[in-house]
């Protein structure tokens, strides 16, 4: 994701942002936007719980969360580039 396609982006992307004590995967300061990409360990009960207290930290803060499955990357990086852009420039 990062090599094929969000390092391209025109606006800057960091990785690995820090917003209190989470680490973000992606970050766009100028959309206030964030992209996490989740393996399979995100879909069970500990860690759903988890990210949706996350999640919510980070609208708290005015954020958008976008949450991407790997799997999606993988089966439809076309797709997710595409969300990602709609997010980018509504």
């Amino acid at each position: 994701m990062w090599f094929d396609f969000l390092k391209s982006l025109p606006q800057t992307v960091r990785r690995q942002k820090v917003f209190g004590s989470y680490i973000v995967d992606f970050y766009i300061a100028s959309k206030k936007l964030v992209i996490e990409l989740d393996g399979s360990q995100h879909y069970e009960n500990a860690e759903k719980n988890y990210d949706e207290h996350r999640d919510s930290y980070l609208k708290d803060l005015g954020l958008t969360v976008l949450r991407y499955a790997n799997s999606d990357v993988d089966k439809n990086f076309g797709g997710v580039c595409e969300d990602i852009l709609q997010h980018l420039d509504p």
